[in-house]
């Protein structure tokens, strides 16, 4: 049962949770800075941080749905904190722990849980039960471009923590401040067992199998599986490929991250706001291929920094505006009841994605020496996600003569 005898409103639970996001997101987009420095210090190829980076993400994906389930179930404040704590540890283990094994399986696991307790599946319940309906994809929005100003403003900050403090000291560092930041946000997110009363009363392994039949939902999960692909392999890899290319600038790699982050804000609210006007199928198919066209334009044109610039602010529009649409999909055809573990249950597609594209990147560049072939994969799996995205029906599922709600 939850804590709270009263639903904390829409602007509360707006703020929380974009700090939480700012937080979560803004670490995790930066861990690409920490590829060279870690695998220098330890003697380690590129695929030894690619594999822990590709379990991380794997692990969030498959602690999402239990994530949800629990949020759903106890409340997303308690959910939270127990995030808060897992990603500090897994901060400090990335820090101190230098054998192999025990650096990709242990930060795998504390950073993925930590991520799945606080990133957008987690809290899309609390967002989705608050939000009025016609406000909804609005709302996702407003956290999607939260998630997008952590990355904006604390990758830099990242970058220059490690050239100032060094690598492991970085570390020790944003553990403190995830810890100190996070914890308070958490018990703004209080909820009323009321609010789960309305709506169809659904056991958890009804709506799981209910959501696992829908072909709807299906065609979503490929989808979401692509996004994952693409933009981790990106996040993690792009700095190390500038560097190979001849950009040895670090400043360059920097800056395109943080555009990515800028220029995501302006994505992700607006795709959100659109969500509520447009068949949100389009637009995500829309997204997808328009992420094939300007990943071909970035590999195929000559490189150069304002070529990098110009493909991050492209890539930024894209990078997470496919989050509210998603969401808002899902909340629409099933109701917000298993919100949390039926957005965990779609993550856990693209944190499959996430997976294959950031080992697949060190795995092929140790091979081949080049992420040429990387880079075709990512724009050949837009064109089939932007496919598999346009016969979505997002029309309400009818349960009993009843709307889902």
């Amino acid at each position: 049962m939850f804590l709270a005898t009263r639903a904390p409103s829409l602007k509360t639970v707006l703020l929380a949770t974009g700090v939480v996001l700012t937080l979560v997101m803004g670490v995790r987009h930066g861990f690409g800075f920490w590829m060279q420095p870690i695998s220098q210090a330890n003697g380690w190829t590129r695929e030894t941080y690619s594999l822990a980076m590709a379990l991380q993400n794997l692990l969030w994906g498959v602690f999402g749905p239990f994530a949800g389930m629990a949020a759903d179930r106890f409340g997303t404040m308690r959910v939270v904190l127990v995030g808060a704590l897992s990603y500090m540890a897994g901060l400090v283990w990335m820090a101190l722990v230098t054998e192999p094994t025990l650096f990709v399986v242990g930060s795998g696991v504390f950073i993925g849980l930590g991520l799945a307790c606080t990133a957008f599946g987690a809290v899309s319940g609390i967002i989705g039960r608050t939000a009025p309906v016609d406000k909804r994809s609005w709302a996702f929005g407003i956290s999607g471009a939260a998630s997008s100003f952590g990355q904006f403003v604390l990758m830099p900050i990242e970058q220059q923590l490690i050239s100032a403090v060094g690598w492991q000291h970085a570390f020790f560092v944003l553990a403190t401040v995830v810890v100190a930041l996070m914890v308070p946000m958490a018990f703004f997110l209080r909820e009323p067992a009321a609010v789960h009363d309305d709506g169809p009363r659904q056991s958890i392994a009804e709506a799981f199998g209910e959501a696992a039949r829908n072909r709807s939902f299906l065609l979503l999960v490929a989808g979401y599986f692509v996004c994952g692909f693409q933009l981790v392999f990106i996040g993690v890899h792009l700095p190390a490929y500038l560097k190979d290319q001849g950009v040895i600038d670090p400043s360059v790699a920097v800056m395109a991250l943080a555009l990515i982050g800028l220029f995501n804000i302006i994505g992700s609210y607006h795709a959100g706001k659109l969500g509520g006007r447009l068949p949100k199928r389009y637009l995500l198919s829309g997204i997808y291929f328009a992420r094939a066209l300007v990943i071909g334009a970035f590999v195929l044109l000559p490189l150069s920094p304002m070529t990098v610039y110009l493909f991050a602010a492209a890539m930024g529009v894209l990078w997470l505006s496919t989050v509210p649409l998603t969401n808002g999909i899902v909340a629409g055809i099933f109701g917000v009841k298993h919100l949390s573990m039926l957005a965990g249950m779609v993550f856990f597609s693209h944190q499959v994605g996430s997976f294959l594209g950031v080992w697949l990147g060190g795995y092929l560049y140790t091979l081949l020496g080049s992420y040429d072939v990387v880079w075709g994969i990512s724009i050949a799996l837009g064109v089939l996600a932007g496919l598999v995205n346009l016969p979505i029906n997002e029309r309400p599922l009818v349960r009993g003569g009843l709307q889902a709600a």
